[in-house]
Formats: C-alpha cells, sequence, structure tokens
C-alpha cells in the first residue's frame, strides 16, 4: 500500500473515528462536571489544546465554522472553564469513550495505530498547523488503546489541517466548501439559509480538486511509514472502525 492509497483508505475512517466521542453520552457527563455543554465542551476542550488563544487563532484552526459560532464555542465558553485544564479533560472523555469501545481489539494491532499516527503527525512541521502541534504535545499513552485512539485524534486533525490549506489554494470561501461538502456539514457549522453560496461549475471543480490536493498532502506524511507500518495502521483503523458498531468495553 503506498502512501497515496493510504491516504484515501484513511480519510472517511480517520475523520469519523477522531471525532466520534465529541457528543457521545459519556463526554456529555463529563461536561457537565465542568458545568459547560456538550458542544461548549467540544470547543474549549479541542481548541484548549492552543492554549488560553485570541478567538482569531481559534477561528484560523476552526476554519470551516461561522464567526458566530466560534463565539459561542470558544469566546463565550472560555468564561465558564480553564481552557488548558479543559483541554486534558477532553482528552481523559476521548479515552474513556476508547474503554468502553475499543476492549475487544488486540493490542498488537492498537499499539501499530498509535505508532504509525504518532510517526506520521510528527512528520509535519512544527508551527504549521496549530491543532496538530497540540495535540502532538499530548504525552503519548503507554496503554495501547488510549495511545490507538489518541493516534486517530491526531490523523483527523492532521488532515483537517492539510484540508484547510488546499481549500484555501482552492480559493472557495469556509461556507463553499461546507455547502458542497453536505448540508448537514453545512449546518453544522453554523451556517444558515443567508449563507447558502450560488454553486457553479467553477465552484465544484475546485472542491473536487482540493479532496485530491489533501489526499497528496496526506500522502507524504504516510510515506514516512514503511509498507508493513502502513499496512498494519490500515488494518487497525478499519478493526477501529467495525468496533464503532459493535462495542466492546475493556475488562478492568
Amino acid at each position: 500500500m503506498t502512501g497515496l492509497e493510504l491516504a484515501r483508505h484513511l480519510a472517511q475512517p480517520v475523520g469519523t473515528l477522531g471525532a466520534s466521542f465529541y457528543f457521545d453520552t459519556g463526554t456529555r457527563a463529563r461536561a457537565k462536571e465542568l458545568g459547560l455543554n456538550v458542544y461548549e465542551f467540544y470547543g474549549l476542550g479541542r481548541a484548549g489544546v492552543l492554549g488560553d488563544a485570541t478567538s482569531e487563532e481559534v477561528a484560523a484552526a476552526f476554519y470551516f465554522f461561522h464567526p458566530d459560532t466560534i463565539n459561542f464555542l470558544w469566546t463565550a465558553a472560555k468564561t465558564k472553564a480553564d481552557p488548558n485544564a479543559t483541554a486534558q479533560y477532553h482528552v481523559e472523555a476521548a479515552y474513556d469513550f476508547a474503554d468502553r469501545t475499543f476492549g475487544a481489539l488486540e493490542p498488537a494491532l492498537l499499539s501499530a495505530v498509535a505508532d504509525g499516527a504518532r510517526a506520521a503527525s510528527e512528520a509535519d512541521e512544527l508551527g504549521r498547523h496549530p491543532l496538530v502541534d497540540g495535540y502532538r504535545k499530548v504525552a503519548p499513552p503507554t496503554d495501547p488503546v488510549h495511545g490507538a485512539y489518541l493516534g486517530t485524534v491526531l490523523l483527523r486533525e492532521l488532515r483537517g489541517a492539510v484540508h484547510i490549506d488546499a481549500v484555501v489554494a482552492s480559493g472557495l470561501s469556509p461556507a463553499a466548501a461546507c455547502y458542497l461538502e453536505d448540508a448537514s456539514v453545512f449546518s453544522l457549522h453554523g451556517y444558515g439559509d443567508a449563507d447558502v453560496p450560488e454553486v457553479t461549475a467553477a465552484m465544484t471543480a475546485a472542491k473536487v480538486a482540493a479532496e485530491a490536493a489533501t489526499d497528496e498532502a496526506m500522502a507524504t506524511y504516510f510515506e514516512v511509514l514503511s509498507t508493513a507500518q502502513r499496512s498494519s495502521l490500515a488494518r487497525g483503523i478499519d478493526a477501529m472502525m467495525a468496533a464503532l458498531a459493535d462495542p466492546v468495553a475493556r475488562a478492568r
């Protein structure tokens, strides 16, 4: 499996896996412990890896969101809780989700995901993609379940960051990119009827080109892995995806 083949193979799974804990029942309970709703917990927890960032810095990292949504997810939320502490709590919520989901998977396969994802993300130049940098600062867990799930979060952030680069280069606006992706994505990112763009053939072609450019950029990170590592990473992610549909809590 080449780096490009792996990038295409993992495009949808890492997006799904890395986000699966965001609005999970257990994560909602964690949010309440901090006096936040689950959406505030998402914004403050995910962006909290940037530290006490400005709203402008968060908006750049959360490129596809409507500015008013950034005000809700970050600016207002950080008046309720500390971003740094919330980020750590958010990572712990991710680990809790992993414990409830991936208990039946082989530790060696999970370790391969953790190692491959870490190596690929560390091929990214520091200072280029702030959210990737932020999650790279999280101490790599020795526990294979936690390490593999943190790996999916890292890969999701990496693909998201290079996709932002590709969309910017394409000339598409954030709203147009979301709308061309899916109506639910458009709504989820805070856009409404007034933001709906007039779709043209050029816009559609630009979106297709941006997706291809994202795959090609991700391929460069996966090329740092050996062929065996790429195959193990693919198998591990596939197994984790299957576990989402049939979760097994780990034995304690």
